[in-house]
């Protein structure tokens, strides 16, 4: 597994280190808690695939939004870092682990009202498929998000594989198969562009218009999903989640701006 990139004390925060279960109750989650205002929002951090909850660049950012006055809950998802479990699901099971994070803040007794989500690559994805099942969530942040996670696994297989690109769709129907009868993962649910839709209230998108590894379409189709009033930053010839790394002032104001109208 992947190792913390950074910690807290890096950036001279203040850190608690917490546990949790996940939603389903099936694994422990490791994470820190990262104090700012009591009076403040709070936002939970979630990574993306293979990463932790210290990539990315995600503690810098974490300390830019702490100096705000934000909360901020980073943890590592099943599968990832310190927590439990061994199997990566691109979202299907994670999206349990964040309505875990949330569990354990309305079990710290935190104003349930102003808590937030704020997800990175896969982690954005999770994200909004937790946000659609906990109606409590009323902010998101999506950095790098898919849309659909078979079309992104069908072009995933042609990228690394000697298939013809129009052959893929041919093994498609296998693969969820095998996923579900091994797994018990349902691929063809993993539709954040269908979950976003449900979602009452405006959303934040965030896409590099160079993202190599999510392409910019898929970001577009998400936004464009949501509800009115959410708004998307493409950030110019940018690759997967260098957003906050090749524009760290512009991406900490947009993020809080969003926030901060959201929890008014």
């Amino acid at each position: 597994r992947k190792p913390q990139e950074q910690i807290p004390s890096d950036f001279n925060l203040v850190s608690e280190d917490v546990e949790f279960f996940s939603r389903r109750g099936d694994v422990k989650l490791s994470g820190w808690y990262l104090p700012g205002d009591d009076s403040g929002p709070h936002l939970i951090f979630v990574h993306g695939i293979g990463s932790v909850r210290s990539g990315d660049k995600a503690v810098g950012l974490a300390a830019r939004i702490v100096g705000l006055g934000y909360n901020v809950l980073m943890f590592d998802l099943r599968g990832h870092g310190s927590s439990g479990g061994d199997k990566v699901s691109g979202g299907f099971y994670e999206r349990a682990d964040v309505l875990g994070a949330f569990d354990y803040l309305l079990r710290r007794g935190v104003d349930i009202g102003r808590v937030g989500l704020m997800g990175f690559s896969m982690g954005a994805a999770t994200s909004i498929m937790a946000a659609a099942q906990e109606p409590r969530i009323t902010a998101l942040a999506a950095d790098s998000t898919y849309a659909n996670a078979s079309e992104l696994i069908a072009r995933e297989a042609a990228r690394k594989t000697p298939i013809p690109g129009w052959l893929t769709p041919v093994f498609m129907p296998a693969s969820k198969l095998m996923a579900n009868g091994i797994y018990g993962i349902d691929i063809g649910s993993l539709v954040p562009e269908e979950s976003v839709a449900g979602l009452g209230y405006p959303v934040l998108v965030i896409h590099g218009t160079g993202d190599k590894r999510i392409p910019l379409e898929q970001g577009q189709r998400v936004a464009g999903a949501a509800k009115e009033g959410s708004s998307i930053w493409l950030v110019p010839e940018v690759d997967h989640l260098d957003a906050f790394l090749t524009h760290p002032d512009e991406y900490t104001e947009r993020v809080d701006e969003y926030f901060s109208s959201r929890f008014r």
